[in-house]
């Protein structure tokens, strides 16, 4: 039977799925598969929710669209899991604190989650939301080939983009944190849990820093725009470039695990 939101059937989508949150990013990424968009599936498009399969030097691999934030993206996952699907990455943006700069890549080790997804997800009890760190090495391999500068190491996941914390989202940065997002948890958290059922399910996520969020607290470790400045985020189609950057180290990560 086909799913719900995907409208697609077991063995339409390979073992190893892309995640973007964006569907233009996924058509973007289906567009490099072999053979160019022309030679791969569209699975689906119900609710803009584009999803499409083809082959990366031979190897099988979908990508798939997950929209912004954990509710749709957690929708996203279960019906993928449902439908076969094992290796998710997800291949997004974030927003960094002071270390990073624009065009840098994140690779989450761990997301805490100050989403609602924690909650449910965790009966309501501390979670500890951890990537698979065979995806996580893969990601980094494929991130430094590529001549990227990687970040490894934990991110926030949050229900919110305008933070209305009086500290704002720059507080996690504080707490060493390395940047913040709005998927990541709930990728994390599902394949953990399928984990726990005996089922080879993993996960990473590795992510574009297209703003630098500074702390005014630490000036000297501000790295966005002129003094003072709290948040920057360079024009549209610079963000695009610095973004099909990480996408390639995506896809070589993807090619490696799926023949894993």
């Amino acid at each position: 039977m086909p799913q719900i939101h995907l409208h697609a059937e077991p063995g339409e989508y390979a073992s190893v799925v892309l995640l973007p949150g964006d569907p233009n990013r996924a058509t973007r990424i289906a567009e490099r598969f072999d053979g160019g968009l022309e030679a791969s599936r569209l699975v689906s498009a119900h609710r803009g929710l584009l999803g499409y399969t083809g082959t990366i030097e031979g190897v099988p691999v979908s990508v798939q669209t997950t929209m912004m934030g954990a509710p749709t993206t957690s929708i996203v996952l279960e019906e993928l899991l449902m439908l076969g699907a094992t290796t998710f990455i997800r291949v997004g943006t974030t927003g960094g604190f002071g270390g990073t700069r624009i065009g840098d890549v994140v690779v989450a080790l761990a997301a805490a989650s100050a989403a609602g997804v924690g909650g449910v997800l965790g009966g309501g009890e501390p979670t500890a939301p951890t990537a698979d760190l065979e995806v996580v090495l893969a990601l980094r391999r494929a991130a430094e080939a590529a001549g990227l500068t990687v970040h490894v190491g934990p991110v926030v996941t949050s229900d919110v983009f305008y933070d209305p914390h009086p500290d704002g989202v720059v507080r996690w940065g504080r707490r060493g944190y390395l940047s913040a997002e709005m998927e990541t948890a709930a990728v994390y958290l599902l394949a953990m849990r399928e984990r726990a059922k005996g089922r080879p399910v993993r996960a990473g996520s590795i992510l574009t820093v297209s703003d630098v969020i500074a702390d005014p607290a630490l000036a000297a470790q501000a790295r966005a725009g002129a003094a003072g400045e709290a948040w920057y985020r360079p024009p549209e189609d610079e963000v695009t470039r610095r973004v099909d950057l990480t996408i390639g180290a995506a896809m070589a990560a993807a090619v490696e695990l799926g023949r894993g």
